[in-house]
């Protein structure tokens, strides 16, 4: 498993609203709508809070004097401005919906096209649930924010400083009330801000670290069922689960205190002014219309003030969420298109060579390989064998530019592969894995995934190639049978037979095949390996070999040892001659009786 705390400790490039504002070239494609969003909401609280002055007329006009001529307007006036109220209500709601879902949509691409651009020493390092909350739940809070949060964050201060104005005009004393009471929230949302935005981080990489273990647990069901150990992950996911719980109370008693006082303080203010306002007008200086006028004003402030605790609450999710974003875009791809990239001979002929080649993995001082040279001609299959930790996985994604060499060079017909755009490198240079990894969808879909421009008939040629067209006719679809997540509803040997079809679909220059054989039964071993032997006379191949079998289709065998190639040479002579490569050789029952064979 991956290191399930790397997420929390990696050093914030960004912090609190910082974050969020490195989100503006994402907003402003609409940032016209999102403005008018904006106007509207605020025009529609300005309707609202107008309704309450008409009402304070109709109390000191037609009701205190008796004279109701000119009530019938003053009353269609407070439709007219309910009904444009809810109107500009549903106008905020039209106009930010669309731009909020398509920032929403930008952020996940740019984040999914990064990701994809990222070297795989980063994926060695990230969680995949880590990776998967950003993509997802961190994304939709953004977009909550953007829709919502954001806007209202903004129109609710307008309203609450409009509101006091007008709460000012109707009387000072009504609007210094209601000022006093609502100084406190200043100091307490500040206090508040800073607990939150900390618990904010703690759920959101528990949610994470959470994710990960049900992907981990779903993706390994058959191991854990295999031992048994179903009921340990199940006790560790209970484990994590209350944790996230006990974090997720944690805010919900932040909230709850500002909320508190949220909601205490506009009920002081309001039996302030009830007080302040029944003395008035017992005295003749405050009319009742001023008075239910303020009331009616400090009221409707309810939803404005009431609001601030949830939305600075989504404010600090959404700037953690932001941060979170930003730590994995920020991630530096270190495996690039050259600025002026050169292009290979119109006719490739896949040439390969390693000059010198040397490579330690980031920021270790040890290295894996120490100077391997190795020339493979055109049209040469080499056979790659050492003992297990010698580096030659690691030799073989030097070629495709999966990592970067840390000294010397690899080079396809004379050209660095540095040098080369990385679209046509893993166009000529094609590869097939030891663990042969599919993805859910159809044989068709993941066998053309190999090369561009694949038509049904190239897929059925590379199906023969790896000895797999009879099996995929044989499944309930044929080609357009949906293989499952990871492909783990076919046998080990049937995902690497189709490994193999991915790999040679495109009609590679260059294959480099890891350990092609190693999930394959003995009959199967046998097809493949003839099906083999017809496309590696056509291609230049570097095959990582274990078994004797694997070893005999190369017209020579390279042995890596201690980080360099020790020997070169055909698979009799080093059996003959070298006892690293017998002793190598002899590790495994069925390479002993090749040998006596």
């Amino acid at each position: 498993m991956k290191n399930d705390t790397i997420d929390s400790h990696q050093p914030a490039r960004n912090t609190n609203l910082d974050a969020l504002r490195r989100l503006s070239p994402y907003l402003k494609p609409v940032r016209g709508r999102m403005i008018g969003s904006a106007v509207a909401v605020l025009a529609s609280m300005m309707c609202g809070l107008l309704i309450p002055l008409v009402i304070q007329r109709i109390l000191d006009g037609p009701v205190a004097t008796g004279d109701t001529s000119a009530l019938g307007w003053m009353v269609a006036a407070v439709g007219v401005l309910g009904a444009a109220e809810a109107l500009l209500f549903f106008t905020r709601r039209r106009l930010i919906s669309g731009p909020s879902t398509r920032a929403e949509a930008e952020l996940r691409k740019d984040l999914y096209h990064h990701l994809q651009r990222l070297p795989i020493a980063f994926h060695d390092r990230w969680q995949s649930g880590q990776l998967l909350s950003r993509a997802v739940s961190d994304l939709s809070t953004l977009r909550r924010f953007i829709a919502f949060a954001l806007i209202f964050l903004v129109v609710n201060s307008l309203t609450l400083v409009i509101g006091l104005g007008v709460l000012f005009l109707l009387d000072p004393m009504l609007g210094l009330i209601s000022t006093l009471c609502a100084a406190p929230l200043i100091l307490i949302s500040t206090l508040y801000e800073s607990r939150y935005a900390v618990l904010a981080r703690r759920s959101q990489d528990q949610n994470g670290d959470l994710a990960t273990t049900v992907e981990e647990s779903v993706l390994g069901i058959r191991v854990l069922k295999a031992f048994g150990r179903g009921p340990h992950l199940a006790a560790r996911f209970a484990e994590q689960a209350r944790e996230l719980r006990r974090t997720e109370l944690r805010k919900v008693h932040v909230v709850g205190l500002l909320w508190g006082a949220i909601i205490v303080l506009p009920e002081i203010a309001i039996g302030g002014q009830l007080l302040y306002g029944t003395f008035g007008i017992a005295n003749g200086t405050m009319t009742v219309g001023t008075l239910v006028a303020a009331v009616a004003v400090a009221t409707y402030l309810r939803w404005p003030t009431d609001s601030i605790g949830w939305l600075l609450a989504e404010t600090n999710q959404a700037a953690t969420a932001a941060m979170r974003y930003w730590e994995v875009r920020d991630a530096e791809i270190t495996i690039t298109d050259p600025p002026v990239p050169r292009r290979l001979p119109a006719t490739a002929r896949g040439h390969l060579r390693f000059e010198n080649v040397r490579f330690a993995h980031p920021g270790s001082d040890t290295e894996i390989l120490r100077g391997v040279t190795l020339d493979v001609r055109p049209g040469e299959t080499v056979a790659l064998v050492g003992a297990t930790g010698s580096g030659k996985t690691t030799l073989t994604a030097l070629v495709p530019r999966l990592v970067d060499v840390t000294g010397g060079r690899v080079t396809v017909d004379g050209v660095d592969v540095r040098d080369l755009e990385l679209g046509q490198l893993r166009r000529v240079v094609a590869t097939a894995f030891e663990e042969p990894v599919l993805f859910s969808a159809s044989v068709r879909e993941n066998v053309a995934l190999g090369g561009t421009e694949v038509d049904e008939d190239d897929v059925r040629q590379a199906l023969r190639v790896a000895a797999a067209e009879d099996f995929v006719d044989a499944l309930p679809w044929g080609l357009d049978t949906r293989i499952g997540e990871q492909g783990l509803s076919l046998s080990g040997g049937q995902r690497q037979r189709l490994a193999l079809a991915r790999a040679v679909v495109g009609r590679p220059s260059v294959l480099v095949l890891d350990d092609p054989l190693s999930a394959l039964d003995v009959h199967t071993e046998a097809e493949v390996e003839h099906a083999l032997r017809s496309v590696l006379r056509d291609v230049t191949a570097l095959v990582v070999a274990h078994r004797p079998s694997t070893v005999q289709l190369a017209d020579r065998v390279a042995m890596l040892s201690g980080g360099r190639i020790t020997a070169v040479g055909t698979h009799s002579d080093l059996l003959a001659g070298n006892a690293e490569y017998r002793a190598l050789l002899s590790t495994d029952d069925d390479a002993r009786s090749e040998v006596v064979a």
